[in-house]
């Protein structure tokens, strides 16, 4: 079997930009556009699509239940999607007819779903929103299981390996970044077609964008060219328990939910640590945003030649304490009285803003790029030990993983950010207060810590015995220390 060329892993890793630009829209965009401040109604003419505030149970708002609702959907068919992918016997392969066929209708979900049909509070909205959120989990996950399932597959080598994951690291970040844009594309717009429409259009030319980066992969790359795995013989549900039957990829996933927590609580929260921690505008949002992303991609460049040196599990465990380290400053940029109100940040902010960016960027690069391809050692070993090819659950499982984190994140994020504060349960402003985002912190700094220590019992060098190649020679030499 071929191994892929750089260009070729670069291709690849278009698709990753693609699927992140889409993820993000809907992660940057969703709330904001369907609950609409009050600064956002009566200074930029934003509409009210659906009942605001927190109307269910006093707790939670009726687009936070659509969501909700529709992420148990979405762990349902992770494993559906995945199981169907490795054990699909398409002459083409089993996973770019997965992809191609599911790029053009994840882009044209995705738009549709900003496109509530009555411009006022109405249930219809409510009923479109349920519709078109669970039909974007669905092509989304056709899309990105198969697609992750083959960083293992791709990756002959370590070297490939973490070639591959630093670029698709890299898309995703990018696809990220671009899913912000509209933040500034938008404000142009909006006075020729209002407000809506201002977003929308912004939305159709990037999900045209993305769409064109997921497929071409599906027409430049041909799968049986560098891949010839037998397609599994297990069901769904005899796959999925066979994945989690595996001792080290329990403890990575364990692991991995406490990153995916840590990781959201401060990316949920950054707009609140700015404004309301570190007295900024909310115009610094962006500058923090993007600050962090671009000094993180510096050390991307060498994050292969450190797993080369010391392995992964020592450079994660080191990227979870140096998050730690992160957000433990951010809570001390948090404690109530040392800094100031929002709109009237000091020179000691901008101390604790770059101080932030510059201890983020390594943990975030590390965490980046090395836990996909721990997964795709843990899945390799699994199929050279038992003969399943199950590439794609592994993968699946995961992205569940990930989903779970981020879930139980977003509800910690609402109950913890408004301690202290009076909230109006009929607005959809979140009043979040300093002594909110200190606990927030230290909540992030609990399962950060509590990621690394898990992680310890990850038997790294056991996996790289199973799969390892003669071009893996350096790295194997980089765990020979570690006790089976």
């Amino acid at each position: 079997m071929k191994r892929l060329s750089k260009k070729q892993m670069w291709i690849f890793a278009l698709g990753q930009l693609g699927w992140s630009t889409l993820g993000g829209i809907i992660n940057a965009w969703l709330v904001t556009f369907y609950l609409p401040t009050q600064t956002d109604i009566t200074t930029n003419g934003a509409t009210q699509f659906i009942v605001p505030g927190l109307v269910i149970g006093g707790f939670l708002t009726v687009l936070g239940l659509i969501t909700a609702l529709s992420r148990v959907f979405d762990a349902v068919t992770d494993p559906l999607i995945a199981s169907m992918s490795d054990r699909s016997k398409n002459k083409r392969g089993r996973r770019i007819p997965f992809m191609q066929y599911s790029a053009i209708p994840f882009a044209v979900v995705t738009v549709l779903l900003f496109c509530a049909p009555v411009n006022e509070v109405s249930g219809w909205n409510i009923v479109w929103i349920s519709v078109f959120i669970v039909l974007f989990y669905l092509f989304m996950t056709m899309y990105c299981t198969p697609y992750n399932a083959l960083i293992s597959e791709f990756g002959k080598t370590q070297e490939d390996r973490m070639y591959i994951s630093t670029a698709i690291s890299l898309t995703y970040f990018a696809g990220t970044l671009i899913a912000y844009t509209p933040f500034v594309f938008a404000g142009f717009l909006r006075g020729a077609i209002g407000n809506s429409w201002a977003y929308r259009a912004c939305f159709i030319v990037l999900a045209v964008i993305a769409c064109v980066c997921m497929l071409l992969p599906t027409f430049l790359l041909k799968e049986k060219d560098f891949v010839d795995s037998k397609p599994s013989n297990e069901n769904v549900f005899k796959s999925l328990t066979s994945t989690f039957k595996n001792k080290d990829f329990r403890t990575f996933s364990l692991s991995d939910i406490m990153y995916w927590v840590g990781l959201t609580l401060f990316q949920t929260g950054l707009p609140f640590f700015v404004k309301v921690s570190m007295g900024f505008d909310e115009s610094m949002v962006l500058v923090f945003m993007g600050g962090m992303t671009v000094l993180s991609a510096v050390f991307y460049p060498f994050v292969t030649k450190m797993v080369m040196k010391f392995g992964k599990k020592k450079l994660v465990i080191a990227g979870f304490l140096g998050l730690a380290i992160c957000y433990s400053i951010t809570a001390i940029s948090s404690i109530p009285g040392l800094l100031p109100d929002q709109g009237h940040a000091s020179a000691l902010s901008y101390v604790f803003g770059v101080v932030v960016m510059l201890i983020s960027a390594q943990p975030m690069a590390l965490l980046g790029i090395i836990p996909q391809s721990i997964v795709a050692d843990v899945a390799e070993a699994e199929a050279k030990t038992t003969g399943e090819n199950r590439e794609g659950m592994f993968f699946a499982a995961r992205t569940f993983a990930m989903k779970f984190g981020q879930s139980i994140a977003m509800l910690l994020f609402t109950s913890l950010a408004i301690i202290g504060a009076a909230q109006n349960v009929e607005s959809n402003d979140i009043t979040a207060t300093k002594l909110g985002m200190l606990i927030v912190a230290i909540v992030a700094v609990a399962f950060c810590v509590l990621g690394a220590v898990i992680l310890m019992f990850y038997r790294e060098k056991k996996v790289m015995e199973v799969i390892a190649k003669k071009e893996d020679e350096a790295f194997m030499k980089a765990i020979e220390e570690e006790k089976k």
